[in-house]
């Protein structure tokens, strides 16, 4: 029996007002590769990102170099890594493809003009557009911006973005359609700073202010 059928009929469940510092409160990760200047690729790792039909709305950083490739060149793919690319998107985390660092930019990040190699990732060629996908996100996205605007704060640019092609691992499509078996499909979870598949916890972001809290250990099989 759950809590709330112990609960007495008309019993409302207390609540206290927080101020928590971040509200990243279980979100997809991404991976957004885009062009650069010299035609080399960029990669970034981003947590707010949401689908409305053929569009993904997307939130940037404002002095980024995703949103700086993307005010002029709008082509993009969103890749979305599986639980088990933690550590690489954390790789990814501290880096910028900006030089010099912009003076926005959390203490510690530092300019890498290979995030790729950084990452320990693969380019993969792109079909309609430029930049390209990362082989080893299991669904990947080409896409091109056709609108940037800032946030309210001025702090972030918001992006949406047209959908142009989908590319699947065919082990998460059902056989004999084009929709993705959700029960295959597990997306990596950014959740108040830490890294979490559809289960356990899988690690944690260098930012996050608890980390004294270890991963889940997995329950043995019977």
């Amino acid at each position: 029996m759950n809590d709330a059928a112990l609960r007495p009929a008309g019993d409302i469940p207390r609540h206290i007002a927080v101020e928590p510092r971040i509200l990243y409160f279980g979100t997809p990760v991404v991976l957004l590769s885009t062009e650069n200047d010299d035609g080399s690729a960029n990669l970034a790792p981003i947590s707010s990102a949401w689908a409305l039909g053929r569009t993904i709305v997307l939130g940037l950083g404002r002095d980024g170099q995703t949103a700086r490739n993307l005010s002029s060149r709008p082509d993009l793919v969103i890749n979305l890594p599986a639980p088990a690319l933690w550590p690489a998107v954390e790789r990814l985390a501290p880096l910028t493809g900006r030089s010099p660092v912009p003076a926005t930019k959390p203490e510690g990040c530092r300019f890498e003009p290979d995030k790729f190699g950084a990452a320990g990732l693969r380019e993969q060629p792109s079909h309609v557009v430029r930049p390209p996908r990362v082989a080893e996100c299991p669904l990947q996205m080409e896409a091109r911006a056709v609108a940037l605007r800032p946030d309210a704060t001025g702090a972030f640019v918001i992006v949406e973005a047209t959908v142009r092609q989908v590319h699947a691992d065919p082990r998460l499509v059902v056989p004999g359609t084009d929709h993705v078996d959700p029960a295959a499909w597990s997306p990596l979870i950014y959740n108040f700073r830490h890294y979490f598949g559809l289960g356990p916890e899988l690690g944690h972001s260098h930012r996050t202010e608890t980390p004294g809290r270890a991963p889940a250990a997995p329950v043995p099989s019977p």
